[in-house]
């Protein structure tokens, strides 16, 4: 593992300081650009939306993961962005964190895509970085297996038993989950996946230094 071993660690890491930037004005103008004061809607041109919808857009599968529904759904994602990501930026090198973040992204809303599209849903509009940030707690996962995470600062858990528990929640949810279920449990799944694959590829063929 002598090949991740970072020259200097960063707390705030260059690319996720500016992920939580652009977030958080993204955030910012989707709460000042709405209806009825504005004919332009942010969600509407931004946020996901299924295949059979007129509202899709190619563009969406990457915008919507800059899109948050609430404040606390920003700012779990963002806390959970820097607190498993500064680690994968830092022994990564910014430019393959952001190929990686931006990968498990778009691998994510694609898979959303065909679940929506499987479920004949016409109405839903996806937004939210989870899915990017499920492909970033997988490589930790993989990458820190024996990492302790402290739950509510106090339980401590390794990281390879918590990521098993969410990973099969998501899929549990995703498969037997009602229908009032808001939660983009497929496009967690898919960003988890992709992040795996993703990690072990260039874990086993070293290909992780045509980045730098």
């Amino acid at each position: 593992m002598n090949e991740f071993r970072p020259i200097q660690f960063k707390i705030l890491p260059t690319i996720i300081k500016n992920l939580i930037i652009i977030n958080v004005l993204v955030f910012f103008a989707q709460n000042v650009f709405t209806a009825p004061r504005f004919d332009f809607s942010i969600d509407d041109w931004f946020a996901l939306h299924s295949l059979q919808s007129p509202l899709f857009k190619p563009w969406q599968l990457i915008t919507h993961i800059f899109m948050h529904g609430s404040f606390n759904h920003i700012l779990f994602n963002m806390f959970t962005l820097w607190m498993f990501g500064n680690v994968i930026e830092n022994i990564w090198g910014e430019k393959r964190f952001l190929v990686f973040y931006f990968v498990c992204g778009l691998g994510a809303g694609l898979i959303h895509l065909i679940y929506l599209n499987f479920v004949n849903d016409l109405y839903s509009a996806t937004l939210g970085a989870s899915g990017a940030i499920a492909g970033i707690i997988a490589a930790f996962i993989y990458l820190f297996p024996n990492s302790l995470i402290y739950i509510y600062f106090l339980i401590p858990v390794k990281a390879k038993w918590l990521g098993i528990l969410y990973f099969l929640y998501e899929l549990y949810n995703g498969v037997f989950g009602s229908s009032s279920d808001t939660i983009a449990h497929w496009a967690h799944i898919g960003g988890g996946v992709i992040g795996l694959i993703l990690t072990y590829l260039w874990t086993k063929k070293r290909t992780f230094n045509r980045f730098n």
